[in-house]
């Protein structure tokens, strides 16, 4: 794989939600940064902005490819952005499996725009890039 220029204002949210991903998305550009959205984690991985985004998302619970299997992909890809985990669907054990496995952060729906800026200006930050 080639080198990956990753923007530090690029942020991209996966949902198959659509209305918690238009809502995201909207809470994520007020912070000032640039969000794109997905329905699905395969359209993420398909996508050309994929290799510029800073930071990632993402619902756990989605059909075909779930958030940790997006994890997984992304990182056997070479990817090593943070992601941030949502769920409307608390579970400790998933929870503790996410944050095992690199994740940055796990919120559980529904959550209020500081702690997910907080939680992004965190994820940004230990990765070398700030908003």
């Amino acid at each position: 794989m080639g080198q990956t220029v990753r923007e530090p204002n690029i942020i991209s949210i996966v949902d198959d939600d659509e209305w918690s991903r238009i809502g995201i998305t909207k809470l994520v550009q007020s912070f000032g940064f640039t969000a794109h959205d997905f329905p699905s984690a395969h359209a993420l991985l398909n996508s050309q902005l994929l290799a510029r985004t800073a930071c990632v998302i993402s619902d756990i619970q989605m059909p075909v490819l779930n958030g940790l299997q997006l994890l997984g992909e992304l990182r056997s890809r070479g990817h090593n952005m943070p992601i941030i985990f949502v769920t409307a669907f608390p579970d400790e054990r998933v929870r503790a499996q996410a944050l095992s496995r690199g994740a940055s952060c796990v919120l559980i729906k529904p959550f209020d725009g500081e702690t997910l800026e907080l939680c992004l200006a965190t994820a940004l930050k230990g990765n070398g890039t700030s908003a």
